[in-house]
């Protein structure tokens, strides 16, 4: 694919083709008004004149034959003892006697390059993504302790005049429901006061609504197995009237929802605690704004480096 500097294009290319070709220029003249050299206007014309229109189109720069790559026995050796020893490159270099350079490569090419990405003891892969948007919503609910005016223990300390203060006393907490599309990271978060079954419901619809104007049905939605998802009627209900259906984990297995899980822990540390706030309403009236930087801004590691937007 044309890197953002390029200067030829496939049909950039075939108007060179198309110039030398149907108009009569010279390669010369073709080369100066494309503003690319000779060698590689004459390039295209023979790769054209070879391969007709498929020539004009990138090729892979791999290397035909590498006469150095590790052989495949030794490929097969370094996967056989990742999955039965589950250790790193670096222990893996001491007991087969290779580079840890070596080994992590090749780790990395057969995508096992995580411990955490499979259960340790089975050894089964625990991670996964879904092809398209929307398959598979992940929902789940964070407490968050709120915040008394002037500030919290924090930023006042933890002195017993403190504690103390009038209006101090059973601030409660912030339910911070959120919402993380499998395939795309995008996120929908709201703040209530509870996480009752009813809430739940009322947050599903307005997050099947954020994501319908994106352009995007939701189809499935994975949760624990709180009450207020199993057992909540108003909940169950809003899923059918919706056409979602409903994936809950397995007892005792928050990793398998851990997209959201995961998403909680860079909300609690990129906007919940990155700063000193003087009170509840400042902390909650800064999410919209991180949010949004989140999604279309914030380059995910699970994405290369891209916001979790461009995926829509």
């Amino acid at each position: 694919m044309a890197h953002r500097r390029a200067k030829l294009t496939p049909f950039g290319r075939l108007l060179i083709v198309q110039r030398v070709h149907e108009l009569g220029w010279t390669v010369a003249e073709t080369a100066k008004a494309a503003g690319v050299s000779r060698a590689t206007a004459h390039k295209w014309v023979r790769r054209y004149r070879e391969d007709g229109i498929a020539g004009l189109e990138d090729r892979t720069s791999a290397p035909r034959r590498c006469p150095h790559a590790l052989p495949p026995r030794e490929v097969a050796r370094i996967l056989k003892a990742r999955t039965k020893r589950k250790e790193g490159p670096h222990q893996l270099s001491a007991a087969l006697g290779r580079p840890r350079s070596t080994i992590d490569g090749v780790l990395r090419r057969h995508g096992c390059s995580r411990l955490d990405h499979t259960d340790r003891p089975t050894g089964a892969s625990i991670r996964y993504e879904k092809d398209h948007p929307g398959e598979l919503l992940h929902v789940d609910v964070k407490k968050l302790g709120r915040i008394p005016e002037g500030g919290g223990h924090r930023m006042l300390g933890r002195s017993t005049a403190t504690r103390r203060a009038k209006g101090r006393r059973r601030m409660g907490y912030d339910y911070l429901h959120a919402a993380v599309d499998d395939h795309s990271r995008v996120a929908y978060v709201e703040v209530h006061r509870d996480e009752r079954g009813e809430t739940c419901a009322r947050f599903l619809a307005n997050a099947a609504g954020f994501f319908a104007i994106h352009g995007v049905k939701v189809q499935a939605v994975m949760t624990d197995n709180a009450m207020c998802y199993r057992r909540s009627v108003v909940f169950l209900e809003a899923m059918a009237d919706l056409g979602i259906r409903h994936v809950a984990i397995p007892p005792y297995h928050p990793r398998a929802n851990g997209k959201v899980e995961r998403f909680n822990r860079t909300l609690a540390q990129e906007w919940a605690y990155i700063r000193l706030y003087r009170s509840n309403r400042a902390r909650v009236q800064a999410l919209p704004r991180w949010l949004d930087f989140y999604n279309r801004r914030r380059s995910h590691t699970a994405l290369r480096g891209r916001p979790p937007i461009t995926r829509l």
